[in-house]
């Protein structure tokens, strides 16, 4: 159901927008962890660390996609809360029409330079078969990540972060089961993991469409859905670009960061493919705050409510910095017992603690940083996310060299960069903030 968010009490429009955005991406999150778990139990170290390495490409793709999507619907929510429906209309059909077609040019890409992919991010000889099998697979089916993520986007713009939820918690359901008989039944390995992901992330676009076609009256455009709009997707793709751009900046860091744990052996990558899996979990509520910050304030803005705005903004830091101090106390009480959900071996363990313990008292950082790029999506000042989340990843890779290869802290040295990157990118938006007017 779409949702106008410029009428009615904001803490609670937040928190009910927020809610399901929250519950769809730790489903997503969770059969994404449920291949880590199947791989590490039932396939064997290696394969793990073949999942883990390839993670950070397999996302690098899929975040361009969601944020150029992303871009599109600080657009579409700017139209929807100025009631100019006609526009939106044109812009929904032509953003689909060229998001098919970049979306299938990008698949075809990926494909084909995947070996070359993972060698430059100095992946070793004994695991780049394996990752060049799962991440071809994953690949292949990049055209269902865009359908899914333009209709979220869409309908997110319009209020709606229910709807999303339910289709991603059937396709979480299927992916289960298709990773159990895929693997365990079938024995294919990883890349049995990779086809049950493509298959329900296919079926979870099936329902997404047969939804809109029959409940969501503003996107049953019929013949309108062939218009394409040469001046709106110019201008979505400006929105959508810088957006894209600050997601691919963000994993081009991990990618970075995931290059230099290559070096430090199976062990120490295997620690780092759990950790990341966890640790995705604790920080994808922060995003997804954010995300419901932009959501409101891109219709607020459209309307032009500034009382709103502000309070809007003021009202999403203070629930990103509660969940910062829930997730805290979880990773650092129940490190160990996390670990133990994915892997049986001791040292990985220990090393994924140790992390663990490092990385929880950081997330008040993310929360901030997290909480302001909310507010500058929302208003329209991608720019501004682009350059902070650059600053952010280039401190972060630039610290880690020399904690890893000079100081030698090991799996110590990647808080520790990350704790150096998000002090520069907080250094580098805050005077930004202060000096807007809204």
């Amino acid at each position: 159901m779409t949702k106008d968010m410029t009428e009615g009490a904001i803490p609670p429009l937040l928190v009910g927008f927020t809610i399901p955005l929250v519950l769809g991406n730790l489903f997503q999150l969770f059969y994404n962890a449920v291949d880590s778990m199947i791989v590490g139990k039932f396939v064997g170290e290696t394969a793990l660390a073949a999942v883990g390495t390839s993670s950070p490409l397999m996302t690098l793709a899929i975040l361009f996609i969601s944020g150029m999507c992303m871009g599109a619907g600080v657009l579409m929510g700017m139209h929807y809360g100025a009631k100019d429906y006609d526009v939106l209309e044109r812009q929904i059909s032509s953003t689909m029409i060229g998001g098919l077609m970049f979306s299938v040019l990008l698949s075809a890409v990926c494909v084909f330079l995947t070996p070359w992919l993972l060698r430059l991010i100095r992946t070793q000889e004994e695991v780049l078969p394996i990752a060049t099998g799962y991440l071809r697979i994953i690949f292949c089916g990049l055209i269902f990540t865009f359908i899914y993520n333009f209709y979220a986007s869409t309908l997110r713009a319009l209020g709606d972060s229910r709807s999303p939820l339910y289709f991603l918690m059937i396709s979480a359901a299927l992916n289960v089961a298709g990773d159990l008989f895929f693997v365990v039944v079938l024995g294919w390995g990883s890349n049995g993991c990779a086809f049950s992901t493509v298959l329900s992330e296919a079926l979870c676009c099936l329902l997404c469409g047969l939804y809109i076609k029959k409940k969501v009256k503003i996107l049953c455009l019929g013949r309108k859905w062939r218009v394409f709009d040469r001046r709106l997707f110019y201008k979505t793709v400006q929105f959508g670009w810088v957006s894209a751009m600050q997601q691919a900046t963000v994993q081009l860091g991990k990618i970075g960061i995931q290059a230099i744990v290559n070096t430090m052996g199976i062990s120490v990558m295997a620690a780092f493919a759990v950790v990341n899996r966890i640790d995705d979990f604790a920080y994808t509520p922060e995003q997804n705050i954010a995300h419901a910050m932009t959501a409101l304030l891109a219709q607020n803005k459209g309307a032009g409510k500034k009382e709103r705005i502000r309070e809007g903004f003021r009202c999403g830091l203070w629930i990103e910095m509660i969940y910062a101090l829930f997730i805290c106390v979880v990773c650092f009480v129940f490190a160990r017992p996390l670990m133990k959900l994915f892997v049986t071996d001791e040292e990985v363990i220990s090393l994924g603690v140790i992390y663990l313990h490092a990385i929880a008292v950081m997330y008040f950082l993310p929360a901030a940083t997290n909480g302001i790029q909310g507010y500058f999506r929302g208003m329209g000042d991608l720019k501004v996310t682009l350059s902070s989340s650059f600053i952010n990843m280039g401190v972060r890779v630039a610290a880690a060299i020399p904690l890893v290869f000079s100081m030698k802290l090991g799996i110590v040295a990647l808080p520790v960069a990350y704790l150096i990157g998000w002090l520069a990118m907080l250094a580098a938006e805050t005077p930004l903030l202060f000096r807007r007017k809204e």
